[in-house]
């Protein structure tokens, strides 16, 4: 076998098993929304006060906001399926280097690499700083 057919076999293989992964990952994602879907109460009519309805009230935002995590979750991994169809999957959007096969596994849906997402972090982190004294008496001056 010539190299080149080596490498076709390995890339297949590689594919294969990255959208079992990614497959597996939203199989699972989706029987958790359904679980929750089906143990949220229609109705809560059996309520009978204000501290008990507090809780309910604060249950069911919690589900809600899980399965608002979850479906975001889904959309990632259909990006994710998509781009290894498309040949683009495990490349780094911003450097265009190969993400780390770790990364890949513990965060399957990763598209930069673990540089370029601190760097994304910290300028997001910069652009949310609260200000401080200091810049008050900047922009007085």
């Amino acid at each position: 076998m010539t190299r080149t057919k080596k490498q076709g076999v390995a890339d297949r293989e590689r594919y294969e098993v990255l959208k079992s992964m990614l497959e597996d990952r939203r199989t699972e994602i989706q029987d958790k929304l359904r679980s929750l879907r089906e143990t949220l109460p229609a109705e809560a009519s059996l309520v009978k006060d204000a501290e008990e309805q507090s809780v309910d009230d604060f249950v069911r935002d919690i589900d809600f906001a899980l399965m608002e995590m979850k479906s975001a979750t889904l959309g990632k991994i259909d990006e994710a399926i998509l781009r290894l169809e498309e040949g683009s999957y495990g490349v780094c959007a911003e450097c265009g280097t190969d993400i780390a096969e770790a990364r890949l596994k513990a965060l399957p849906f990763a598209t930069l690499c673990r540089n370029c997402q601190e760097q994304q972090e910290n300028r997001e982190s910069e652009d949310h700083r609260r200000p401080g004294p200091e810049d008050l008496t900047r922009s007085l001056s």
